[in-house]
């Protein structure tokens, strides 16, 4: 298959991934652990199949970051599975995608990295974008946690981003595999200690789409998008990256039938338009997509 057509499909699969998770009946700590559960089969049986994995000394060395970000990448999860609760698919993903404005913020505080006057520029774009949404949410409280919940998920997927970006010489299947393993060790006590076990309260459709979630939206679209990344430009995956968040807008719209407004719309082509400026020659075809 075609590398392009692999980013292609990959990124429109994320963007169908609310309607799925609303219909799945269980809590969103649950989802995240199932979810890593079944994409960790997934991937360990691709693994198995192809016998590519990193060596052992190089795993070691990157060891804690593995375990912190595989952690951060399941509350992530459930985070933006909890903006899906609460407020539109539309506006869940469109702050979601706030991330790489946190990046650059988290950049600058935590590694004294330099603003330029593009990341400066987009960064205010953007803030303006994210006022828009704020300012007209419709939904009162409920909009409003949601988009609490969606900008939580950007901090903690900007965070992963970040130690993907710091860790060396480990490909991409085997840092998601590991990342994986970390996040079902950090969710399993924590759904015990919180909310309990429910998957077998779970009906036939709540069931398909968790299996769908957990097999098609992450361990299939995972291994299509690292077998694409050889082949392409880091700013044609940053550019096709952005089909996710258009696909998923226009599902919410027309498929879930839910509301947003024009000066939503508006905000959220901000922060998409800036991100994207600001990602152009900026990340590297390596970075893991979170969601």
């Amino acid at each position: 298959m075609n590398a392009k057509l692999k980013i292609i499909i990959t990124m429109i699969t994320f963007g169908t991934l609310g309607p799925f998770i609303k219909n799945i009946g269980l809590v969103s700590s649950e989802i995240a652990l199932y979810r890593a559960i079944i994409a960790l089969m997934v991937l360990a049986v691709f693994i198995l199949f192809n016998k590519k994995i990193s060596q052992v000394s190089t795993i070691k060395n990157n060891l804690w970051k593995l375990f912190f970000s595989g952690g951060a990448m399941g509350f992530n999860w459930i985070l933006l599975f909890e903006a899906y609760n609460y407020t539109s698919i539309a506006l869940a993903t469109l702050c979601y995608y706030f991330a790489p404005v946190v990046v650059v913020i988290m950049s600058t505080l935590f590694f004294r990295e330099k603003l330029t006057l593009k990341q400066i520029i987009c960064f205010i774009g953007s803030t303006i974008g994210l006022i828009l949404i704020i300012g007209v949410s419709s939904g009162g409280k409920s909009d409003m946690t949601g988009i609490l919940f969606g900008l939580g998920a950007a901090v903690l997927y900007a965070t992963v981003i970040l130690l993907n970006k710091s860790m060396k010489g480990i490909d991409g299947i085997t840092r998601t595999i590991f990342q994986l393993a970390a996040a079902v060790m950090v969710l399993f006590p924590y759904v015990f200690g919180t909310e309990g076990f429910h998957i077998s309260q779970l009906d036939n459709l709540g069931l398909i789409n968790l299996l769908i979630v957990g097999i098609v939206h992450t361990g299939i679209v995972y291994v299509l998008y690292f077998s694409s990344l050889s082949e392409l430009s880091g700013q044609e995956v940053s550019v096709l990256s952005y089909l996710d968040p258009l696909f998923a807008i226009l599902i919410s719209i027309l498929w879930m039938g839910e509301s947003i407004t024009q000066t939503q719309l508006l905000g959220g082509g901000l922060i998409l338009l800036f991100t994207l400026t600001n990602e152009m020659k900026i990340y590297k075809k390596s970075i893991l997509k979170a969601k």
